[in-house]
């Protein structure tokens, strides 16, 4: 099923009014009911009973984000809440490795305690528990020098902070946010695809595929970098809206 996204957004926030001051644009938004007068939105076409929201020359009209605009706008705030999730985690991991840090020996000597307890149980079913690759790996883990364990915890704060600046940037698209997330994605998908070498598993390829359409997706329907026009394409593809929203909605062809 197509989805309506002006209807759909004119539902959530309510409808977008406006008053040319053009008769010829004016006499096509407005019309009188028994109810009284009425609008017509600039986002979905319907008519609004009540005031119009604003009033002056066609070219003041509100930008109000329609068809394939308020597409992008849902892909953009669904990567947002991603990134959001995302950096909440990796805070939540920069603590725990600084807590760690700061109390390493206990936490080796708890561990040791229960792998004490554990490992009669993991023979009894032919599992050792001194060759396994998780336990070794925490005891690696527990070699790790202090200040290495701090460094790590800043640099993970670091991450979720950039993370955080996305997540906040795309949701209200702005375009210096396009271009952070565009660049600080890309700088990992190196990484990300080293790690799939050493171990595959559904969570990394998915994590992997999601950052690569990510990427293509806002660098080609933002025109970034110089992409399909560049900049100068994309702020007049903004201008020309602005100018074509009252015409548009109101049926009359707009001037080139």
């Amino acid at each position: 099923m197509k989805i309506d996204w002006d209807r759909r957004t004119c539902a959530r926030k309510g409808h977008v009014t406006y008053a040319p001051d053009d008769p010829r644009l004016r006499v096509r938004l407005h019309v009188r009911t028994a109810l009284g007068d009425a609008w017509r939105c600039l986002r979905c076409g319907d008519f609004a009973l009540g005031e119009p929201h604003g009033s002056g020359p066609a070219g003041d009209a509100p930008l109000v984000p329609r068809g394939k605009v308020l597409r992008d706008l849902f892909v953009l705030r669904f990567l947002a809440v991603e990134r959001a999730v995302r950096g909440v985690f990796i805070v939540l991991v920069a603590v725990a490795v600084w807590r760690f840090s700061n109390s390493r020996d206990a936490v080796r000597r708890l561990f040791d305690e229960y792998l004490d307890v554990f490992r009669p149980v993991f023979r009894h079913f032919h599992y050792d528990l001194d060759h396994s690759p998780v336990v070794g790996s925490v005891q690696k883990v527990f070699g790790y020098r202090h200040s290495t364990l701090v460094l790590v915890a800043a640099l993970l704060l670091a991450y979720a902070l950039i993370e955080l600046i996305e997540a906040v940037g795309l949701w209200y698209a702005k375009r210096w946010a396009e271009y952070l997330t565009v660049v600080a994605t890309a700088a990992f998908l190196p990484l990300e695809i080293y790690e799939l070498t050493e171990h595959v598993s559904g969570v990394k390829i998915a994590t992997l595929v999601l950052n690569i359409l990510a990427v293509l997706y806002i660098a080609l329907t933002k025109r970034l970098f110089g992409l399909r026009g560049g900049r100068r394409r994309f702020e007049e593809e903004r201008h020309s809206a602005s100018l074509m929203e009252v015409a548009e909605s109101a049926g009359v062809p707009a001037l080139p």
